[in-house]
């Protein structure tokens, strides 16, 4: 017999490599079976687990392995743009991802305490459950939930439009939990129904025509100006960026423009009034618009100031103010405690910023009725809809110049079309470095421009109306249904 700590290192050490084998379900690999066939593994070892803290200790390897690999791009945004010294932020990259492997360390080992006779129900409800979790405490990281590696090919992303992303990692869960049955030998047949009725039920949802199209087809420019993250901010290039993105705009000839996050890295104040009258009146010439990124101060205080997004052209000005902000990179938790610190350490620029009220509607522009979202507000599915189903398009403007050469934005972009998919609404991305992208209300990609390059993408597309299930309910029915299976799990033991 194997001891307790040898077995508890053999589950740890086995989930380890379950979890890093799933990030090559995620973009850009996109190798969804692979995130499936690590689920089943994770599922297995649960199942096997002698008691609910060795079926964590399976968990929270399988976690260390998902962020380890998944999320290393944290490393550079603390290190290379954040100034944070090398063995601090290997330390803060590596504390960060153990305290997100307590999620699926929590899943798993709730589902063994609670319903170890019904296993693959418990797990896939757990497993649901504080994947949601995640999105949501301590404001949130929901990236690389596992409804994202099924979207937008799979079978399973079906599930999108009616129950968002944790409906497709309910999905997922389950048919991981399925196919360990299937492989095993426990409950065959009945893991058979279940895979059937999962891919079946997913694909069938797939075909369904949830929006409509709606008004004339457009077409759109997509500016990425592919302005270096070191020199972003230097106000020697403020000048020569405002060129750069004057000489795009005027070689486009779409009448809707868009520049991404923080396009112009200044306060509105600050902007040179005859180069914002200049783009106006361009833009009015075409009888369309341009929405562009930009600090905007606060008139309720000098000190205060939002990341934002503005509309300049035949339309009247209008501005949407980011809601969501990121911890530590855009505003300071505990700023009192922990602002001394986080300043001694981090060097990066306009980081205490403001939230935007939650209540914002679409901006009317190019006689379309636009929701913006400013970079990883699109990670919030339930935030998106916030707009909708008044919006016609949805609009992300993003930077993610701050994870270098890194998977991040491949990632980023999965989470752009997972929105679109849940929504059934046209997805357009101008980023600043990659990857500026179109994508349609099915979450396939129409055009993406490559990274790293100073390009423009023109692409004609058509507004939506109507409501998806997801749309009008949000994350509450996958959420009832996550713990009404838990409790139908626990009560049959």
């Amino acid at each position: 017999m194997i001891a307790a700590p040898q077995r508890a290192w053999s589950l740890a050490s086995t989930g380890f490599v379950a979890g890093g084998v799933a990030v090559a379900g995620f973009a850009p690999l996109g190798f969804a079976p692979l995130t499936l066939a690590a689920l089943a593994v994770l599922a297995w070892l649960g199942h096997e687990s002698p008691s609910a803290r060795a079926a964590g200790y399976a968990g929270y390897g399988f976690g260390a392995g998902l962020f380890t690999f998944g999320i290393p791009w944290i490393y550079i945004a603390l290190h290379v743009f954040g100034g944070m010294p090398p063995a601090l932020a290997v330390l803060a990259t590596a504390i960060f991802a153990g305290f997100l492997a307590l999620y699926p360390a929590l899943a798993l080992y709730s589902a063994k305490r609670l319903a170890p006779a019904s296993w693959s129900i418990a797990f896939a409800a757990t497993w649901t459950l504080t994947e949601w979790l995640r999105g949501w405490v301590f404001t949130g990281f929901p990236w690389l939930a596992m409804g994202y590696s099924q979207t937008p090919w799979s079978p399973l992303a079906g599930y999108a439009p009616v129950l968002g992303v944790y409906g497709v990692t309910l999905a997922t869960a389950a048919t991981g939990a399925a196919l360990a049955g299937l492989v095993t030998g426990r409950s065959r047949r009945n893991s058979l129904v279940a895979l059937v009725a999962l891919i079946g039920g997913g694909g069938a949802l797939g075909w369904v025509p949830w929006t409509q199209t709606t008004g004339q087809p457009i077409e759109v420019s997509l500016i990425q100006g592919n302005i270096a993250q070191e020199a972003k901010f230097r106000a020697e290039s403020l000048t020569e960026t405002l060129r750069l993105f004057d000489r795009l705009v005027s070689e486009t000839r779409s009448p809707l423009v868009i520049l991404p996050e923080t396009a112009f890295p200044m306060l509105l104040d600050d902007m040179p009034r005859d180069y914002l009258d200049n783009l106006a009146a361009r833009m009015q010439r075409r009888n369309g618009d341009l929405i562009a990124g930009v600090f905007e101060n606060d008139p309720v205080g000098s000190d205060r100031y939002f990341n934002a997004a503005i509309s300049l052209g035949v339309s009247p000005r209008q501005h949407y103010r980011k809601v969501h902000l990121v911890p530590f990179g855009e505003f300071i938790p505990l700023k009192p405690l922990l602002a001394p610190f986080i300043n001694e350490v981090l060097r990066i620029p306009l980081s205490d910023q403001t939230r935007g009220t939650e209540n914002q509607q679409p901006i009317d522009v190019a006689g379309q009725k636009v929701a913006i979202d400013i970079c990883y507000e699109d990670a919030f599915g339930e935030e998106i809809i916030r707009q909708l189903p008044a919006a016609t398009m949805l609009v992300n403007l993003t930077n993610d110049a701050w994870y270098g050469e890194s998977w991040a934005s491949e990632q980023h972009l999965q989470m752009s079309q997972t929105r679109a998919l849940e929504t059934g609404r046209t997805m357009l991305r101008a980023t600043n470095t990659g990857r500026t992208a179109a994508i349609d209300h099915r979450g396939r990609v129409l055009n993406v421009m490559p990274e790293f390059e100073q390009t423009v993408l023109t692409q004609v597309v058509t507004g939506r109306s109507g409501a998806t299930p997801f749309v009008r309910f949000g994350n509450t029915p996958v959420i009832v249904l996550a713990l009404t299976a838990l409790l139908i799990a626990m009560r049959r033991g």
